[in-house]
Protein backbone atom coordinates (compact mmCIF):
# COMPACT_ATOMS: atom_id res chain seq x y z
CA UNK A 1 0.00 0.00 0.00
CA UNK A 2 1.23 3.48 -0.86
CA UNK A 3 2.34 5.70 2.11
CA UNK A 4 1.22 9.41 1.97
CA UNK A 5 2.31 12.35 4.43
CA UNK A 6 -0.41 14.38 4.94
CA UNK A 7 -0.36 17.85 6.76
CA UNK A 8 -2.34 16.72 10.50
CA UNK A 9 -4.41 20.15 10.08
CA UNK A 10 -6.05 19.21 6.63
CA UNK A 11 -7.10 15.99 8.37
CA UNK A 12 -8.87 18.06 10.70
CA UNK A 13 -6.52 18.08 13.43
CA UNK A 14 -6.38 21.32 15.48
CA UNK A 15 -2.58 21.75 14.66
CA UNK A 16 -2.97 25.05 13.13
CA UNK A 17 -1.48 28.14 14.39
CA UNK A 18 -4.23 29.33 15.55
CA UNK A 19 -5.77 26.25 17.45
CA UNK A 20 -7.90 25.43 15.03
CA UNK A 21 -7.91 22.65 11.66
CA UNK A 22 -7.90 22.94 7.92
CA UNK A 23 -10.01 20.08 7.90
CA UNK A 24 -10.44 18.89 3.89
CA UNK A 25 -13.12 16.51 4.05
CA UNK A 26 -12.70 15.78 0.44
CA UNK A 27 -9.26 15.12 0.57
CA UNK A 28 -10.05 12.63 3.50
CA UNK A 29 -12.33 10.89 1.28
CA UNK A 30 -10.41 11.16 -1.38
CA UNK A 31 -7.57 9.33 0.29
CA UNK A 32 -9.28 6.09 1.08
CA UNK A 33 -7.62 3.45 0.17
CA UNK A 34 -3.67 4.75 1.06
CA UNK A 35 -2.02 4.62 4.27
CA UNK A 36 -2.03 8.16 5.75
CA UNK A 37 1.05 9.19 7.88
CA UNK A 38 -0.35 12.96 9.80
CA UNK A 39 2.11 14.89 10.23
CA UNK A 40 2.87 18.65 11.44
CA UNK A 41 6.55 19.93 10.74
CA UNK A 42 6.02 23.15 13.51
CA UNK A 43 4.09 21.06 16.04
CA UNK A 44 7.09 18.37 15.93
CA UNK A 45 9.78 21.06 15.71
CA UNK A 46 8.42 22.18 19.55
CA UNK A 47 6.48 25.19 18.83
CA UNK A 48 2.99 25.01 20.95
CA UNK A 49 -0.42 24.91 19.42
CA UNK A 50 -1.66 27.77 19.31
CA UNK A 51 1.75 30.00 18.39
CA UNK A 52 2.13 32.95 17.12
CA UNK A 53 2.03 32.98 13.11
CA UNK A 54 5.01 32.97 11.72
CA UNK A 55 6.24 33.73 7.65
CA UNK A 56 9.94 33.11 6.43
CA UNK A 57 11.78 36.71 5.60
CA UNK A 58 15.01 36.24 4.19
CA UNK A 59 15.51 32.71 4.73
CA UNK A 60 14.80 33.59 8.59
CA UNK A 61 11.44 32.57 10.17
CA UNK A 62 10.16 35.26 12.06
CA UNK A 63 6.96 35.13 13.97
CA UNK A 64 4.35 38.54 13.85
CA UNK A 65 5.96 39.53 17.07
CA UNK A 66 9.25 39.73 15.20
CA UNK A 67 11.40 36.07 17.31
CA UNK A 68 13.31 34.47 15.32
CA UNK A 69 11.63 30.91 14.93
CA UNK A 70 13.43 29.43 12.36
CA UNK A 71 15.43 26.30 14.92
CA UNK A 72 11.86 25.07 15.75
CA UNK A 73 10.99 25.00 11.81
CA UNK A 74 14.01 23.05 10.83
CA UNK A 75 13.73 21.04 13.60
CA UNK A 76 10.31 19.88 13.06
CA UNK A 77 11.49 19.44 8.92
CA UNK A 78 14.25 17.31 9.84
CA UNK A 79 11.80 15.06 12.09
CA UNK A 80 9.26 14.56 9.40
CA UNK A 81 12.05 13.62 7.23
CA UNK A 82 13.05 11.02 8.81
CA UNK A 83 9.78 9.86 8.99
CA UNK A 84 9.22 9.93 5.59
CA UNK A 85 12.74 7.82 4.98
CA UNK A 86 11.60 5.35 8.12
CA UNK A 87 8.05 4.53 5.89
CA UNK A 88 9.50 4.57 2.50
CA UNK A 89 7.61 8.05 1.84
CA UNK A 90 7.42 9.21 -1.72
CA UNK A 91 4.77 12.22 -1.73
CA UNK A 92 3.36 14.16 0.73
CA UNK A 93 -0.15 16.72 0.59
CA UNK A 94 1.35 19.20 2.51
CA UNK A 95 -1.00 22.94 3.32
CA UNK A 96 -0.10 25.39 0.90
CA UNK A 97 1.00 28.84 1.70
CA UNK A 98 2.70 27.85 4.94
CA UNK A 99 6.07 27.93 6.18
CA UNK A 100 6.24 24.76 6.61
CA UNK A 101 4.44 23.15 4.42
CA UNK A 102 3.96 25.44 0.77
CA UNK A 103 5.57 24.61 -1.73
CA UNK A 104 5.78 26.55 -5.08
CA UNK A 105 3.95 29.53 -2.86
CA UNK A 106 4.84 30.49 0.24
CA UNK A 107 3.23 34.13 2.47
CA UNK A 108 6.64 36.76 1.59
CA UNK A 109 7.26 37.54 5.05
CA UNK A 110 5.79 40.62 5.57
CA UNK A 111 2.30 38.95 6.99
CA UNK A 112 0.60 41.51 4.46
CA UNK A 113 -1.07 37.66 2.39
CA UNK A 114 0.97 38.04 -0.51
CA UNK A 115 2.45 34.93 -2.11
CA UNK A 116 6.16 34.66 -3.15
CA UNK A 117 7.27 31.59 -5.19
CA UNK A 118 9.10 30.01 -2.65
CA UNK A 119 9.15 26.23 -1.02
CA UNK A 120 8.78 25.90 3.59
CA UNK A 121 11.58 24.48 5.42
CA UNK A 122 9.77 21.18 5.53
CA UNK A 123 8.79 20.93 1.91
CA UNK A 124 12.32 22.57 0.49
CA UNK A 125 13.68 19.63 2.61
CA UNK A 126 11.69 16.76 1.46
CA UNK A 127 12.21 18.02 -2.04
CA UNK A 128 15.60 18.30 -1.89
CA UNK A 129 15.44 14.51 -0.83
CA UNK A 130 13.57 13.59 -3.55
CA UNK A 131 9.78 13.53 -2.11
CA UNK A 132 6.81 15.23 -4.47
CA UNK A 133 4.68 17.80 -2.33
CA UNK A 134 1.60 18.14 -3.93
CA UNK A 135 -0.87 20.73 -1.98
CA UNK A 136 -4.77 20.75 -1.21
CA UNK A 137 -5.69 22.52 -4.70
CA UNK A 138 -3.01 20.28 -6.42
CA UNK A 139 -3.16 15.99 -4.99
CA UNK A 140 -5.55 14.79 -7.18
CA UNK A 141 -2.48 15.04 -9.74
CA UNK A 142 -0.85 12.78 -7.25
CA UNK A 143 -3.66 10.67 -7.33
CA UNK A 144 -3.86 9.73 -11.21
CA UNK A 145 -0.31 9.66 -10.82
CA UNK A 146 -0.14 6.45 -8.52
CA UNK A 147 -3.23 4.67 -9.34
Amino acid sequence: MIKILVSSCLLGSNTKYDGTSNYNESLINDLKGYEIIPVCPESLGGLPIPRTPSEINNDIVINKLGNDVTSYFKNGANKVLDIAIENDIHYAIFKKNSPSCGSNGIYDGTFSKKIINKDGITSSLLKENNIKIYNEDNYKELLELIK
